[in-house]
Order: C-alpha cells, then structure tokens, then sequence
C-alpha cells in the first residue's frame, strides 16, 4: 500500500489554476454529491461551519473515490487540532489568521514529525497511514502534505513577504471577508481599496514562488484574480448556493401560483 498522491501540491507546484469550493453544509451526502460535480478541490471549513472531527473524517471519506481533493480548514491554527486532522487522512490544510513569520512556522512544525517538527506519533490509530499498513509512512509523508497559511489582516500582510518566505509553506490564501473587516470596509469585500491590497497580495506571493489563492464568488473578479496569478481559487460555498437556488426556486412558485386579484363588487 502506497501513501496516496497528492495531486492539489502537485498542481500548484507546477503553475496550474485550482478551481475549488466551500463546503459549509458539515454532511458527508452533501460533500459525496459535489465531489462529482467537477471542482479541482473542496474546502471542509472547520472555522466558521459546524464541522467537527468525526464530520471532517466521514467527508474526507466521502470525497476519497472522486477527482476532487478535499482541504480541511482547522478552527485555529492549533498543533493538538492539525495533528488529529492529519491523523484522520487530510493532507491538504488551510490555516486561518496567520500573522507572522513565526505562525506560519508554527504551522509547517505541526504537520512535520520529530526532529522536523512536533507532530505527535500516533500511525498505529492513524488512517493516514492506513494503521500503518503505508510503509516508511512517517519519514514519507510530508512530501504529500501541504500547508495553506491564510492572511487575512493588515499585520498578515505587513508580515506577507516573511511568510510566503518560509520554508514548508505551499501556498497563502488571501481571506477578502476578513481583511476588508480589518481594513474598515466591513462586508465590502470587492471594495477597490480591498481589491487593490489583494492584487499586491498576489504579486508578492508569486513573487516567493509561492501559490496565492482567494475565495471570490464573483465571477468577473474571480477571473481578474486568476489572470493576476492566483492559482486555487474558490468561487463558491455550497450554503450560499443552496439557499439562493432555493429562494429563486420558492419565488418562481410563488409568482406562478399567485391568486389573481379580485374585481371589487359594486354596490
């Protein structure tokens, strides 16, 4: 048995464009059904959706057969929560507010094992080493793990050129909600101050020979950020998808199914 490929680290290593999407709706139905749908990865947000371990591990299970490779976002960026998502199969991780050099550190230490970095030993109760049916699993495996570090605030970016720098960071997702909160543009996140700060953003990124990556779901921007170099690219989140295809469908109905307007009687 082999450690499976990491195609996503593969993709972005050689400059290709990743095409991905939000999974807010913590069901592995839901995550099964969308794995078929086309999306070069799939984010199972931990961070802002109800999605706790046993969830992450049931999607990533769901996922597995189909072409989509799943990204787990951790609520924190915290070594005890990373070492068990890793345990449980992922090897792609995005870690939210990341605002230093010294996090992002922190971050590539809890993926790495001993003397490498500080990732507990736990194989034998692993999935991610087949319970250790994968051999030389734990020298092996961190060629297959990536490490997204998420900027999203004024010091995150004044400290970006450091941590796209450091050693074992893959990729550095740009997080436009957050950082267009941080720059006083609360829920305007296609502000042309925000956008501005983005596109410097993915310059200096690439600049590192790092991948950049957003979440953007509007469509003209999206495309703008990718002809700009951002390489994984999210252009939805299946709540927000679901529940607008839903109110569009219900008002369909609604306008269709209307009572006409009753003529007055006249006395």
């Amino acid at each position: 048995m082999q450690n499976p490929h990491n195609r996503f680290k593969a993709a972005l290593k050689a400059g290709e464009v990743q095409i991905g999407l939000w999974l807010g709706l913590a069901d592995a139905y839901c995550a099964e059904l969308l794995a078929g749908a086309g999306f070069d990865w799939l984010l199972i947000d931990g961070e802002h959706a109800p999605n706790e371990l046993q969830g992450m591990l049931a999607q990533l299970q769901a996922i597995a057969p189909y072409p989509s490779h799943p990204i787990v976002r951790p609520v924190w960026n915290d070594p005890v929560r990373i070492k068990q998502i890793l345990d449980i199969g992922a090897q792609t991780l995005l870690l939210p507010m990341v605002q230093s050099a010294a996090e992002a550190e922190q971050a590539v230490a809890a993926t790495r094992y001993p003397p490498h970095g500080i990732r507990g030993v736990g194989s034998a109760l692993a999935r991610a080493s087949r319970w250790n049916r994968i051999p030389d699993y734990l020298h092996a495996c961190e060629q297959e793990i990536c490490v997204l570090v998420q900027i999203e605030t004024r010091a995150g970016l004044a400290a970006l050129d450091a941590i796209a720098a450091t050693e074992g960071v893959d990729g550095v997702f740009i997080g436009p909600a957050d950082l267009s909160a941080d720059m006083g543009y609360l829920g305007q996140p296609t502000h042309p101050a925000v956008q501005a700060a983005i596109e410097d953003a993915i310059r200096r990124i690439r600049a590192h020979g790092k991948a950049p990556g957003i979440l953007m779901a509007d469509e003209k921007l999206a495309r703008h950020y990718i002809a700009l170099g951002a390489q994984f690219v999210a252009v939805g989140v299946d709540t927000t998808l679901l529940a607008r295809s839903a109110e569009a469908l219900a008002a369909r109905y609604r306008d269709t199914l209307a009572p006409a307007p009753q003529a007055s009687s006249v006395y």
